[in-house]
């Protein structure tokens, strides 16, 4: 069975703590009283080091779990993401058509109109909507392609950057 990389990091760990507690134990044996000393000192300190980490085992990884909340269980909040995207990117395509008189005014409006309703939907992660603003801000001047195109780039990486199953 292959163990995680947290579990085997604390199992590290607690080794050189109960390695480090021996030894300590053992040199403040032999500076009080002797060999006896050492040894039964050097046990001490190695017994309450290893009991400590095995106490604390079950917090230290919980520490390194994924947030369970945060993922959405159907991935929905995915999909309305890269349709998000898929939408700003038609308007950007409307907005800066091919040929001169590609697009029509009221098919620009329309793409607009559905670009702006599903980025400001409430199941959208906040940080796909915030990128979303900024790309149809950019869009909506409409003078710079290559901002528009800039914050079409950042909008493409918070939604990958928003995937779970990468």
């Amino acid at each position: 069975m292959k163990s995680r990389p947290a579990a085997r990091i604390h199992l590290m760990i607690s080794f050189v703590l109960v390695t480090c507690g021996a030894v300590a134990g053992a040199c403040l044996g032999v500076l009080l009283s002797g060999r006896l000393m050492a040894v039964v000192l050097g046990g001490a300190a190695a017994l309450g080091a290893g009991l400590g980490s095995f106490l604390s085992r079950r917090q230290v990884l919980a520490l390194f779990e994924p947030d369970r909340e945060v993922v959405p269980a159907d991935g929905y909040a995915e999909g309305l993401a890269d349709a998000a995207l898929v939408c700003i990117a038609t308007y950007q395509a409307a907005v800066f058509p091919l040929t001169p008189e590609g697009v029509s005014e009221a098919e620009r409006e329309a793409r607009r109109k559905m670009a702006y309703r599903i980025s400001a939907y409430e199941g959208l992660p906040y940080p796909v909507r915030t990128s979303a603003a900024a790309a149809l801000e950019a869009i909506d001047h409409g003078a710079d392609p290559q901002r528009a195109e800039t914050a079409m780039r950042a909008l493409c990486l918070t939604v990958y950057d928003n995937r779970r199953g990468r």
